[in-house]
């Protein structure tokens, strides 16, 4: 169940990628180098989870499902309001800067530390080593699948904004599963 989980809630991964492959300054070293860091943040959150597990006063589903909620929110009207300012500054440009692309890295990699963390709670005191491990892999695989099909001329045509809604929304969806779980809906 912890590698299964691991795939599913990985699947955001797979539209950050392509938004990233979208970009024309972004290349494929960056988003290597956004998954090491990605995966040391996944061992950090499996670490961290088993300590704090006992100190958390409820349940910890509810913390799950708000951080994931609010990481699809942040996705969604991060991307708008990026739009809106760039609009309102009269830009253009559809190529993203260096500080944006770590700026998505950043997030991604604390999304999957939540992730790992999220699974770690749900799973103990069953939990092993292999969620970090499955949750950081399947990171790099569908963001790296995505990230080629992005530098293909059909999904070229693809609007970036599309990708940033769906990742947004697989995350709230995760975070609702969490909370219905919880609530035994």
């Amino acid at each position: 169940m912890q590698v299964l989980s691991g795939l599913i809630v990985s699947v955001d991964a797979f539209f950050i990628g392509l938004s990233l492959g979208l970009q024309e300054k972004c290349k494929f070293l960056h988003l290597a180098i956004i998954n090491l860091f990605l995966f040391g943040l996944c061992i950090i959150g499996f670490l961290l989870a088993g300590r704090i597990y006992e100190y958390i006063p409820f349940d910890p589903d509810l913390v799950v499902g708000f951080a994931f909620i609010s990481l699809g929110l942040w996705t969604i009207f991060h991307y708008f309001v990026c739009e809106h300012l760039k609009c309102r500054r009269g830009s253009t440009e559809e190529n993203v800067s260096l500080k944006t692309i770590v700026l998505v890295g950043l997030v991604m990699s604390i999304e999957a530390m939540v992730i790992t963390m999220g699974i770690t709670f749900i799973f103990l005191p069953y939990s092993t080593f292999i969620a970090p491990i499955i949750v950081a892999f399947a990171h790099f695989g569908y963001s790296a699948l995505s990230f080629f099909l992005a530098r293909t001329n059909f999904v070229k045509r693809m609007p970036i904004m599309l990708s940033h809604v769906v990742s947004g929304t697989a995350l709230i969806i995760y975070g609702l599963m969490a909370l219905f779980i919880e609530l035994g809906i």
